[in-house]
């Protein structure tokens, strides 16, 4: 049954200290109890499944965006995907973050916290694999650039792979500056202090319907639909307040930007908006987390092939990252499914981690 997950699944920290040369005693795979393990560690709840016979392996997963004041259960209910890995014998280890929002930094060092924390109470893997959806595929390829000798092979599935910066500055600011230039009065400054933390989708839809012309425009130069864009503007919009607040200013300095692609480009970078960054937040997305594309053990990535939060324009960047460094041979980029964020069923989540499995355990790789 194919799982279409909400837009607000939607989504650079402190190096764990004991992680360089980390070497944990060996325990047998045996000697793990089978079930369900949870707790919490650092501010962070957590949830470890191992099956019944379990194969020696762990996946590590990371979930996407969780909209800040979104109720978490206790204890932590597993991501959908969880049943594909157990299902074939592998434990799973997932953690909520220590914070909600563009909560990257913290995904980061919790992973990397309950993968050690795995490894010294349970056993350590044969092998471990890292597996994130949406902004849990930024948290997972820059877990891999930070930590590459932790393990086998990494999955990234819907993800938003592109650095914090740009994607604010593309992915965010552009389009909500855009909308204010062509329809003004409907998105708040996006600096001001006195800005509402939300603004309402159905707002954006009337304004679009009262701008056809408009609207078509921005559907076009966005690559999104009628239906999605109201939406997708909310969750932007939100998402920028709620890391201005986590950063502490404005991170994205449009100053000097000349947008393109609008038609009359002109006009419209006359009238857009500018935001001077505040410097402190700039250099907060740059660590939370700018990419590089350098990877040494094999990634598969695959997205669908509509996705109204994360557009088609943003698929290739990282895989461009990696080429550009010398490493494609690390990457695999599966053909795009299913018409909707994260739309995958479980069988194409099988045959992805299928291929991934299957790279790693490639000789001569």
């Amino acid at each position: 049954m194919k799982r279409k997950a909400q837009h607000y699944a939607l989504v650079s920290c402190l190096a764990w200290a004991a992680c360089a040369g980390y070497m944990p005693a060996a325990v047998k795979a045996t000697d793990a109890q089978p079930g369900t393990h949870a707790g919490t560690l650092q501010g962070a709840a957590y949830r470890i499944d191992i099956p019944e016979q379990w194969n020696g392996d762990l996946v590590m997963l990371m979930h996407g965006y969780q909209p800040v004041g979104a109720p978490v259960k206790t204890p932590m209910e597993p991501a959908d995907s969880t049943s594909v890995f157990l299902k074939e014998g592998y434990a799973v280890a997932q953690s909520q973050f220590a914070s909600q929002g563009w909560a990257v930094g913290d995904a980061i060092t919790d992973n990397e916290r309950l993968r050690q924390y795995f490894e010294t109470t349970y056993a350590r893997p044969k092998h471990t694999y890292v597996y994130g959806f949406s902004l849990g595929g930024l948290a997972v390829a820059a877990t891999i650039e930070r930590y590459p000798h932790a393990y086998t092979g990494a999955m990234i599935t819907c993800g938003l792979t592109v650095s914090t910066p740009d994607f604010l500055a593309r992915g965010v600011v552009e389009p909500l500056a855009a909308f204010d230039a062509l329809i003004p009065g409907v998105i708040p400054d996006l600096a001001a202090a006195a800005s509402p933390p939300a603004i309402s989708p159905d707002d954006i839809a009337k304004a679009l319907q009262a701008h056809p012309k408009e609207a078509a425009l921005l559907e076009k130069r966005f690559q999104e639909t009628p239906e999605s864009l109201p939406p997708l503007f909310g969750l932007y919009y939100m998402a920028l307040r709620e890391l201005e607040g986590r950063a502490g200013g404005m991170p994205v300095d449009n100053r000097k930007t000349a947008y393109k692609g609008y038609g009359e480009d002109a006009e419209l970078n006359r009238r857009i908006h500018r935001y001077a960054g505040t410097p402190a937040a700039m250099d907060y997305a740059q660590r939370n987390v700018t990419l590089t594309g350098h990877v040494s053990i094999p990634v598969v990535m695959q997205w669908n092939a509509f996705d109204p939060t994360i557009p088609s324009r943003f698929h290739g960047v990282y895989p461009d990252q990696i080429n550009a460094t010398g490493n494609g041979k690390w990457l695999t980029v599966l053909p795009p499914k299913g018409d909707s964020h994260c739309d995958f069923t479980d069988a194409d989540t099988a045959a992805a981690f299928h291929a991934l499995v299957g790279k790693a355990k490639a000789p001569n790789r």
